[in-house]
């Protein structure tokens, strides 16, 4: 049997099993063994998962997500500026931390405007 190498350049089809299956959870799951000699890069993604009734599966594989550094970060909060150019504000706080919630909302984002204040908008005047 020879050996497919097989690289980004070309689609190349390969004979295999899939075994389709359900977890215990309920999700469903797939595995592909294939049943050549392949040599490739492993890679591992997010995929749309599409099985059809006739025991076809297509699998597309998804754009990364772009993640958005935060600008300005304080204990449970931080600032960025997505893709869109819109300003995204994040605060989290656990949840038998509610009491605090108030105080310390206020408190970490009136730091995060203030520094907003000095070092984006004065900085532009």
């Amino acid at each position: 049997m020879q050996k497919v190498i097989i690289s980004t350049e070309r689609q190349v089809t390969l004979d295999g099993l899939l075994t389709l299956g359900m977890l215990e959870n309920g999700l469903r799951s797939a595995d592909f063994m294939c049943c050549e000699d392949v040599e490739l890069d492993a890679f591992s993604g997010i995929f749309k998962v599409q099985g059809m009734r006739d025991g076809n599966v297509y699998l597309t594989e998804q754009p990364k997500r772009v993640r958005n550094k935060a600008l300005f970060r304080d204990d449970n909060a931080s600032l960025s500026q997505g893709q869109d150019k819109r300003w995204y504000f994040y605060f989290s706080l656990d949840e038998d931390q509610l009491e605090q919630l108030p105080e310390k909302l206020v408190r970490q984002a009136s730091a995060i405007a203030q520094k907003v204040l000095r070092k984006l908008i004065l900085k532009q005047q």
